[in-house]
Formats: C-alpha cells, structure tokens, sequence
C-alpha cells in the first residue's frame, strides 16, 4: 500500500473540534466628528493604525484575556462561526472584513470544457492580487488530549460605526468581559502568545504591511515585513 510522500497527521470524526474565532477591529470613536469603518481595501496605508482599536475579552473566571472563538455549530459555514462567535463573546455585531492579504486560495475560474466559477487549482494568489479577500489569516492547532485536537480558524472582523454593545450575548457558562483598546495594547494584554501573534498579523494585514509566513511552524509566529 502507497504512502504519502509528504508527512502527514490524519485524525477521523470524533477526534477533532473545529473551532473559529476573530480578531475584531472598530475605528476608535471621534467625539464631534462622522467617521465611519469602510471595507474598502484599496490604497491601503500603515496610517490607518491609529485610528483603529480591537476588541478582547477578559475571562474574569482565570483573569485571562482573550481573543473571542469558539466551536462550529452542525452543517455551520466556518466563516459565519467565527462571526457568531466573535458576537457572542464580544456583544458586538460584526462583520467579516475584508483585506489585502497573502493566501495559497485558488482563484476561481473557467477550467477547459467547465462552466464559469469552476476552480483552476495550482494557482497561487500572490499577495499584491489578493484584494478584498475574507480567507483565515491564521489557523491554530491545539492539542487538547491524547489523539485529539481543535482546529482554530481566526478572521478579521469590524464593526460599523454607531453599533453598541448588546448586554446578555453570552452563553451561561461563559463569563467574558469584553472591551475596545488600542491596537498595540491589545497584542500586549493578551494572555497567551498565540492570540497575539494572531492579532499582529491581523494588524499588519489592515494596516497594509504584509507577513512572511512559516518563520516558526511550532509557534505559530508570523514576522511584518
């Protein structure tokens, strides 16, 4: 019997949880003044940074704080958990945000002898053609006993100007106190180094810097560029 030529880890239904979560960004409210958060991505620019907060969350049962995730619903697109979640947590309502952002997605198109929006695989998107992409910016995983894992996709989201926070969003069991802060001081609050490298590259992909991927596969550590 063949074997792959590439390593592999395969695990079967029963032994994985996939799971989804987002960093969540606003722009930081202006007393007097109109600002709104566009989606647009064209002409993105680092000055955009200071304009905007993220959103986490603090786990007041271990004084932890975190980024808001949790598991996939049945027959749930991932995409839309990341956004339930992020609601549920956070008690905003968002948004997925579309970026600028490096991706190996393929780009779908006309395969010979197929109709349109079938996929051309082995195309790769280079990072200056992927425009106002909504593909996980990090996927985590987690062992969380002998033989299983969770599989964590992360997303950017936003919310739109003028939405308040909507009390009683959470789950019983979950006891999260949610709040907006500075971009740079919510990389340093959180409690656990994958989150923040998550939200750094999350930072890097709307200010419009860019990632090399892969510098540290056990980590899960991104570097801007």
């Amino acid at each position: 019997m063949a074997e792959s030529t590439y390593p592999t880890t395969q695990y079967l239904a029963g032994d994985f949880v996939l799971s989804a979560g987002s960093v969540l960004f606003r722009r930081r409210p202006r007393l007097g003044t109109s600002t709104s958060t566009s989606t647009s991505t064209s002409n993105p620019t680092n000055t955009l940074e200071p304009e905007l907060e993220i959103c986490i969350l603090h786990y007041l049962t271990h004084d932890e704080w975190l980024l808001p995730k949790g598991r996939k619903d049945r027959g749930e697109p991932i995409e839309r958990t990341a956004v339930r979640e992020t609601y549920e947590e956070t008690g905003y309502v968002c948004a997925l945000w579309p970026q600028r952002m490096p991706t190996l997605a393929t780009v779908p198109v006309p395969a010979p002898g197929q109709g349109a929006g079938q996929q051309s695989h082995g195309l790769e998107v280079p990072m200056e053609d992927g425009y106002g992409l909504i593909e996980p910016i990090a996927v985590t995983v987690r062992e969380i006993a002998r033989g299983r894992v969770k599989i964590i996709y992360w997303y950017i989201t936003v919310v739109e100007e003028g939405v308040e926070k909507v009390e009683g969003s959470q789950m019983e069991n979950e006891n999260f106190e949610s709040m907006f802060v500075d971009v740079r001081e919510a990389e340093e609050r959180l409690t656990f180094r994958g989150d923040r490298d998550v939200v750094r590259v999350a930072i890097d992909i709307v200010c419009g810097r860019g990632v090399v991927q892969g510098a540290d596969t056990h980590s899960g550590t991104l570097s801007a560029v």
